[in-house]
């Protein structure tokens, strides 16, 4: 059975390009102009994944995902034209799995898509499966970058592939404290441009997720320094 995602964009001809080339992969699409009917819609349940524009006539996708996250956990990929860390900081804080900003390649979009539903399905399923052979540990915390999930105590945590790959470098420098300049590098590239605080911004996504939930101290702060993760995280 094919996966069902709902559109929710009032800009007509992205609508019906990302419409078209979804329905072109095989998803099932169905799709809405503002946020009043597209909240009604993904309450309705049946989908698979919501891509959610921020800027809509009713209700803004802030909004709309504020209220969705009272009844569903669908997974939800905000669309926007912004390009501030802090669009995007409001948008996952309020349950997002994904963003990604306008005007976007079709090919990372699809890429997106198809992790976050795989991440989905793998949270589902309950089937005991093979311990794969990149495994990295850290106490109860273990991630894998073949499967791409990271588990507490057996339990998935969701996390956006930013987070994942900060929490990944992290893993594979487990008890070396990287600065925030080398995080940048290896994270967001070399080359990177935009918000200079972004390393610390993403520590606290990930200490909201991880440390937070779980009661450990898993990601730690070395002053003047950077983060580290040590084996005497808890």
């Amino acid at each position: 059975m094919a996966n069902r995602i709902l559109i929710i964009e009032d800009e007509e001809k992205i609508a019906r390009f990302t419409e078209l080339e979804l329905i072109h992969e095989g998803y099932e699409v169905e799709k809405c102009a503002d946020g009043r009917t597209g909240l009604e819609m993904a309450e309705s349940g049946g989908f698979s994944l919501v891509l959610l524009d921020i800027m809509l006539p009713g209700l803004n996708g802030l909004e709309v995902l504020r209220r969705l996250r009272k009844s569903s956990d669908v997974p939800v990929i905000m669309l926007t034209a912004r390009d501030a860390v802090m669009d995007k900081v409001a948008g996952l804080d309020q349950g997002a799995d994904d963003y990604i900003t306008k005007p976007f390649a079709i090919e990372e979009l699809l890429a997106r898509i198809r992790l976050v539903l795989r991440r989905n399905s793998q949270g589902n399923d309950e089937v005991p499966r093979s311990e794969p052979d990149d495994l990295l540990r850290c106490g109860e915390l273990t991630l894998s970058e073949s499967h791409h999930e990271v588990r507490y105590a057996g339990k998935e945590i969701e996390l956006t592939g930013r987070e994942f790959d900060l929490l990944n470098i992290l893993l594979l420098n487990k008890n070396i404290v990287l600065s925030r300049d080398s995080l940048l590098g290896k994270v967001w590239g070399y080359d990177y441009m935009g918000e200079t605080n972004v390393v610390d911004v993403y520590i606290r996504y990930l200490r909201s997720k991880i440390d937070e939930v779980y009661g450990i101290r898993l990601i730690q702060t070395v002053r003047g320094v950077g983060y580290v993760i040590r084996d005497d995280n808890e």
